[in-house]
């Protein structure tokens, strides 16, 4: 028996586009992000979904409801994003400029540097896997759609691959990808598929 989860990183929001760093803030889909959202439903047209989960961000519900036009989509907190701390809304320079030596201890290894008024990552992966996990459970046997964030995707995926390689797991805005649970055991079929853009 195979449970398949298709996790899919929310369309494109402004800050996304600006290169800020976006975790518990709450911003809508930019225009570009509806487009995305638009495409990956042309796309996921055929594909028999059993139930669907988003996070309870704007971008992520937004995502979810044009991906899955009228379907029942459940909105779990636990699929929110890192929380940013004092990073949040800010781009890369800028935090440079601000935060230079917590930044490039953080960019270095994100695990072990906890940023100010922010979320831990190793606190942060107990609360996704936690929700993901439970998802699965809840739904064996069947294909389950969650949408949520970059981060959060690329946690999971490295919770599953026994991996700590949190920056290159982040798939672009609307990357689907595709996990299958059997017995215990979970396989990453597809990371990252942006073919619908």
């Amino acid at each position: 028996m195979i449970t398949k989860l298709i996790l899919i990183r929310h369309g494109q929001t402004e800050w996304n586009l600006k290169k800020r760093y976006c975790g518990y803030i709450d911003l809508e889909l930019n225009k570009n992000g509806k487009l995305q959202a638009g495409k990956l439903h042309k796309k996921m047209k055929c594909q028999v979904v059993h139930k669907i989960y988003a996070s309870d961000r704007k971008r992520a519900i937004e995502t979810a409801k044009i991906v899955f036009k009228n379907q029942h989509i459940k909105i779990l907190p636990g699929l929110r994003e890192i929380h940013f701390g004092v990073f949040e809304g800010l781009n890369h320079d800028e935090i440079l400029e601000k935060y230079p030596q917590i930044y490039k201890k953080w960019l270095k290894d994100p695990y072990c540097i906890t940023i100010p008024k922010g979320e831990n990552l190793n606190i942060f992966k107990r609360r996704v896997v936690s929700a993901i996990k439970k998802i699965v459970k809840e739904n064996l046997g069947k294909t389950v759609a969650v949408v949520c964030h970059g981060g959060a995707i690329s946690i999971f995926i490295n919770h599953l691959l026994k991996s700590k390689d949190f920056w290159t797991q982040i798939p672009k805005s609307t990357g689907l990808s595709i996990i299958e649970f059997e017995r215990d055991k979970a396989k990453v079929k597809v990371f990252n598929d942006v073919s619908h853009l």
